[in-house]
């Protein structure tokens, strides 16, 4: 039989990988020009990659623009006319509901809204309900 001790060492590492593993990751946020070549240098922006399942994936973008945060959630499925229930919530209450259908050859849509910018962080939560209850989520916070 192994003694106690050492297999202390090894419960605290896998202890640690799990709790890493159980974090959502963090996106950061990222100043600079919107890409249009206009300037509005100092603009925050965030991008993450978010949740899915069966072939599907989900991208939600966040940028600070006069006052206000363009939102805009993309959902990539397999399958081309597919129709989707989107939520989106802001701090804990629901800001937008919609229907979208996968169109392309890439079979998928992206909404896009313009919220008003409130003071401080503001979190943002996309959320597709798609075909037989497959579901897409993505959050991110657009620092203050």
């Amino acid at each position: 039989m192994k003694p106690v001790a050492s297999s202390v060492p090894r419960l605290v590492a896998l202890a640690v990988l799990a709790s890493f593993l159980a974090v959502p990751p963090v996106a950061s946020a990222r100043g600079g020009s919107d890409g249009g070549g206009g300037g509005g240098g100092g603009r925050k922006e965030v991008r993450v990659s978010g949740g899915c399942g069966h072939g599907a994936t989900s991208k939600l973008k966040l940028k600070e623009d006069d006052g206000a945060i363009e939102v805009e959630f993309e959902v990539d499925h397999t399958r081309t006319g597919t129709s989707w229930r989107i939520t989106l919530v802001r701090e804990r209450r629901v800001v937008a509901r919609t229907t979208a259908r996968t169109r392309g050859n890439s079979g998928s849509f992206t909404i896009q809204r313009r919220l008003s910018d409130l003071s401080g962080a503001d979190r943002i939560t996309a959320r597709a309900v798609g075909p037989r209850g497959l579901t897409c989520q993505a959050a991110a916070t657009l620092p203050g």
